[in-house]
């Protein structure tokens, strides 16, 4: 299953890359991965540095820039 998360997150990585910002109802939708799976992918790039979560109820995702 840590196999499928680091994959996830990858996918999510390079989505932001692309889409300064997305919400995470966009994500779940873009990814087309299980809803727990984009969760814990989203968990791993947040404790590791690279995302921003911002807002209340739907998200938004972005990576996180080299001054924030």
């Amino acid at each position: 299953m840590i196999t499928q998360i680091g994959i996830v997150a990858g996918e999510i990585w390079h989505l932001l890359d692309k889409q300064e910002t997305v919400k995470f109802s966009e994500l779940v939708s873009i990814v087309k991965k299980p809803k727990d799976i984009i969760l814990m992918s989203l968990g791993w790039l947040a404790r590791e540095g690279h995302i921003l979560l911002e807002g209340d109820e739907d998200y938004n995702i972005k990576l996180r820039n080299k001054t924030d």
